[in-house]
């Protein structure tokens, strides 16, 4: 219920991209919502962009514009701060700090941000008694932030993952519907707006690896170090392995996976093979999806949108609600100094079962080969896929392990690459019981 006479609760808004002009337009649309949820009306009266003249199709008319964000944060007369800039440094890092210094709360989307300057900006906060959110920085529009620091704050998790970058489960989901190869997707996804021109970012896991820091740090209390994840992207998935992983009665999907083990806690992002069955396995096109698995809530999935206008500015808009409504918790769940170190688990540690793909010269005796190797390397074989009928003709030979050891696994196939009847680099893909 609005308080009569309310101070409306002021909002200073840094970036004018897609997340920006959907929260401006959010706000705009939903006044009388936003003024009953708050208890006082929500309005944006301070902006920054770098272009005051492109049309973002929403009126700035009696909006204060300001050409330097850090001085906006540091000077406009307002309640929060929004930052909607992006990267990991520069005027968005400048834009938080500057804001909690000068006494206002701060809401942020840019999980690079929160990924490589997290704890110190946590430190920060707690410091000047104001709060920085970042709901939006992980999944857009999915409540993952509020379901781990919050909804499951009286379980040890064990384990959460999850599909979190769409331009890949998106190149993964037609590549398997259409059979075409992957430059010929990514190209499309790019046409569609779904990858960016320049998508290393986005293809080679980092996206992801700065997402799966964050969730690290809200599930096991550790400070994030998104350093220590290990990424590996999708370029070498092929139709091929899509076709083979189908046959097997798995999808492809790049998950980003923590995990606590007896050596520590082992983050890592790379393609899996996932039982197409699986709850994990049916999210499509550029939906995103967290798992999360604690000892009395055995298993947490969330699935939706992770990426867009409105999705990512429904999720900034949420930690102003939140803010308005006086509701202010540490941004890892842990005040900041409460954190503990990471003790980061290696992959070369890892134990699961494994899909590799050879494409080999069709004679006698290669079989035997490759499985006297993977044999020497204690690496045991649960199935075999072999096509080809033709005498010295190319074909895929395709194998599945029972469970064993990384390290092991990668000796094996380093000796395999090296048979003169291997044609290609092995293809090696991890396979996930989920």
């Amino acid at each position: 219920m609005t308080r009569p006479n309310a101070t409306p609760l002021r909002i200073a808004l840094a970036g004018l991209g897609t997340v920006g002009t959907g929260a401006l337009k959010l706000v705009a649309t939903q006044a009388d919502l936003l003024e009953r949820r708050c208890g006082r009306p929500v309005v944006v009266t301070d902006v920054s962009a770098r272009d005051r003249t492109r049309d973002r199709g929403i009126p700035l008319t009696g909006l204060n514009w300001h050409d330097d964000a850090v001085a906006m944060a540091r000077t406009a007369e307002v309640d929060i701060v929004v930052e909607l800039i992006g990267g990991a440094d520069g005027p968005a890092k400048a834009v938080c700090e500057a804001a909690l210094d000068a006494g206002r709360h701060v809401v942020t989307a840019n999980k690079a941000l929160i990924a490589r300057h997290g704890v110190a900006l946590a430190q920060r906060a707690e410091a000047a008694g104001f709060t920085l959110a970042y709901e939006a920085a992980v999944a857009g529009g999915i409540p993952v932030i509020k379901t781990l620091r919050e909804g499951l704050a009286a379980n040890r998790l064990s384990r959460v993952y999850g599909i979190l970058n769409g331009t890949c489960n998106y190149i993964l989901s037609t590549m398997r519907e259409s059979g075409r190869p992957f430059e010929d997707v990514l190209t499309e996804a790019q046409r569609l707006g779904y990858a960016e021109a320049d998508p290393t970012f986005d293809i080679d896991g980092i996206d992801a690896a700065h997402k799966l820091a964050i969730l690290t740090s809200l599930a096991f209390g550790t400070r994030v170090e998104s350093d220590a994840v290990q990424a590996e992207g999708i370029r070498h998935v092929s139709a091929l392995d899509i076709a083979f992983a189908e046959e097997l009665g798995y999808r492809i999907k790049l998950l980003a996976i923590a995990r606590r083990t007896r050596h520590g806690i082992e983050q890592r992002v790379h393609p899996c093979m996932v039982r197409s069955a699986s709850p994990i396995g049916g999210v499509e096109g550029v939906l995103n999806a967290v798992v999360a698995e604690g000892d009395f809530m055995p298993s947490t999935v969330l699935v939706g949108a992770g990426a867009g206008a409105g999705p990512t500015a429904s999720a900034v808009v949420a930690d102003i609600i939140d803010i308005a409504r006086g509701r202010i918790t540490p941004m890892f769940g842990l005040p900041a100094d409460a954190l503990e170190p990471l003790t980061d688990s290696p992959l070369s540690m890892h134990v699961g079962a494994y899909y590799l793909r050879l494409m080999v010269i069709d004679r006698p005796g290669v079989l035997a080969s490759v499985a006297r190797v993977l044999g020497e390397e204690a690496v045991s074989i649960e199935s075999v896929l072999q096509r080809g009928r033709d005498p010295e003709e190319i074909v895929p030979l395709v194998l599945v392990t029972h469970d064993t050891e990384e390290a092991a696994m990668l000796r094996a196939v380093a000796r395999i690459g090296e048979h003169d009847a291997v044609v290609e680099p092995p293809r090696l893909i991890r396979i996930e019981t989920l």
